[in-house]
């Protein structure tokens, strides 16, 4: 049965740093099962609900969050490469000698 936030899988998390929803029960935001599916590689959600070992109905609802959801996930990315920034993690010998920071 879908919860007050309209999936069945996803909840938010208390106390997280972020406001995305993950995977209930476990510490898995659906942005990471989302980025699996985009890119160079991409995997398919029956490749991702086998190795996460969670319902691929769950993968679909991460996608489809994830969607939609677009400008909160760029937030909470440019809040985060901020915070590592800030921090000087963005620098050898944290950070691979090559890295190239944006500007």
């Amino acid at each position: 049965m879908p919860e007050s936030n309209g999936y069945k899988y996803l909840e938010a998390r208390l106390g997280s740093n972020y406001r995305q929803l993950f995977y209930k029960g476990r510490n898995l935001r659906a942005e990471v099962l989302y980025r699996e599916t985009i890119g160079l590689d991409p995997r398919t959600p029956e490749e991702l609900a086998h190795d996460y070992r969670i319902p691929v109905e769950a993968v679909y609802e991460a996608i489809d969050y994830c969607i939609k959801n677009e400008d909160l996930l760029r937030a909470e990315r440019d809040r985060t490469l901020e915070r590592i920034r800030q921090g000087g993690l963005d620098k050898p010998p944290l950070a691979p000698a090559d890295y190239k920071p944006e500007s």
